[in-house]
């Protein structure tokens, strides 16, 4: 009696099959995470900033670039808070 393996497509594979005309719907949960694009900056600190944001880095245990986005996020929304008492 032969065994039959189930493999999982791999995404060339599926995009194949579409191309195909065949109904491809069976490899999708419609379960996903939407992902915002992400844009890379460079910035320039001193020394001493440096030393503060990598401290905080080590005693919240997470990395320099959550610390600077958070600090980054939380600044973006106070100011916003300002704008909406002052109008």
């Amino acid at each position: 009696m032969a065994k039959s393996s189930k493999t999982v497509p791999v995404a060339e594979e599926i995009a194949e099959m579409a191309s195909r005309g065949e109904d491809i719907s069976k490899h999708f949960t419609n379960r996903f995470t939407v992902v915002k694009p992400v844009h890379r900056v460079n910035v320039d600190l001193t020394a001493g900033m440096l030393r503060e944001l990598d401290a905080r880095a080590a005693r919240l245990n997470i990395s320099r670039q959550a610390v600077i986005k958070t600090l980054l996020r939380h600044a973006l929304d106070d100011v916003e808070v300002l704008k909406r008492r002052r109008s």
